[in-house]
């Protein structure tokens, strides 16, 4: 996946088109997994409440992981976690 055009001269330079590379792709996983559980969350709201919660707090824990290592705004992974916690009552 990664492209072979370097416009690069020094070293330092290629090496961080080589991180932001990878870090691009960890990061594009990590958001898909928080878009399916979102709406693994909201896809079981007519379900028994027990399902619910246990999809509820799978995002929460997902959506906070994904705050601590700088991927998601705190305030976006509280309003976000706010909207699921409707989903569970």
């Amino acid at each position: 996946m990664l492209v072979e055009v370097k416009m690069a001269n020094k070293r330092a330079s290629l090496k961080s088109i080589r991180q932001t590379a990878v870090r691009t792709k960890r990061n594009t996983g990590i958001r898909g997994r928080l878009k399916t559980l979102a709406k693994k969350v909201t896809a079981l709201a007519g379900a028994e409440p027990e399902q619910r919660r246990e999809a509820a707090i799978r995002y929460v824990s997902a959506m906070d992981k994904a705050q601590k290592v700088g991927l998601v705004h705190a305030h976006k992974s509280a309003r976000c976690k706010s909207i699921m916690a409707a989903y569970i009552f």
